[in-house]
């Protein structure tokens, strides 16, 4: 008896060939979510009535490009190369070859922004709050271009709905990416643009917080569906890295939510402390 499925729509993951230089997808799914992000902060900066120009802000997502990439790929390195990367240091680099981990750069945007916010004299939640509206975004065009590069695909099913990825056999699977592109990046979205504009002026942090703790939870359910990476592979009790290390996101999240309601202060622009 067949499984019905649906034939992986075999897209280039080169967008652009000029010669030898390619521009691929996955670089462009990067700066279209760095130029969404940049447009929502700069809409909410003046929303907010937050002194900061947009040299300021052209500023806070350079500084937001190189965390990303330096976090997520010595994240990658740090979280799923189970020590390749130390035997051969010269390929820790190549973000073409294994990969970028989102934990990894969510600690690199993290410590980015620290850096930024305190060069501006703005409080670090204040610029993680415009941040966090913007990043889901990225989130979607990232996972899109997941699914385009036929990768983290999603575990064999037999949904009807069910893709057979070239790069991972016969089986029909999860389009798990698609899941992550709705949930982390549609989904979370709405959520955080409807906090951010039901408020003039929201707690500083809580929709950092809620972004943590959406992220977290978005993630810890796909992995159900998620193929885990095959180095890894499932950890004790079933469990995959990916959800493991949701877990301290959602913790993290939560705090920041409950102490951002305690204190109450409101995103009132570079004077407030």
């Amino acid at each position: 008896m067949s499984i019905a499925a649906i034939a992986f729509p075999a897209v280039d993951p080169v967008a652009l060939r000029l010669g030898a230089f390619t521009v691929r997808w996955y670089g462009i799914a990067y700066l279209i979510g760095f130029i969404g992000a940049y447009c929502v902060m700069r809409w909410l900066v003046r929303r907010w009535g937050i002194r900061l120009s947009d040299d300021d802000l052209l500023s806070v997502v350079l500084a937001a490009i190189v965390g990303v990439i330096l976090g997520g790929r010595l994240g990658y390195v740090a979280f799923y190369g189970e020590g390749y990367y130390w035997q051969h240091p010269g390929q820790i680099l190549s973000t073409w070859d294994g990969g970028m981990s989102f934990h990894g750069g969510l600690i690199g945007i993290l410590l980015a922004g620290l850096i930024a916010a305190r060069a501006m004299g703005i409080p670090w939640l204040t610029l993680g709050d415009l941040g966090a509206v913007g990043a889901p975004i990225g989130l979607f065009f990232g996972r899109i271009a997941n699914f385009i590069n036929d990768e983290l695909w999603g575990r064999a099913t037999t949904a009807p709905w069910g893709v057979v990825f070239p790069g991972a056999g016969t089986l029909p699977r999860h389009p798990s990416q698609i899941y992550e592109a709705l949930l982390e990046g549609v989904v979370l979205f709405v959520v955080l643009l409807w906090m951010a504009t039901r408020s003039s002026h929201p707690p500083r942090g809580v929709i950092v917080g809620w972004f943590l703790t959406l992220y977290g939870v978005f993630r810890i359910f796909v992995e159900f569906f998620r193929q885990p990476d095959v180095q890894i592979g499932f950890l004790s009790g079933g469990f995959t890295m990916g959800q493991l290390l949701s877990v301290p996101v959602v913790a993290v999240g939560i705090a920041v939510v409950i102490w951002s309601h305690r204190r109450g202060l409101p995103e009132e622009g570079r004077s407030a402390q």
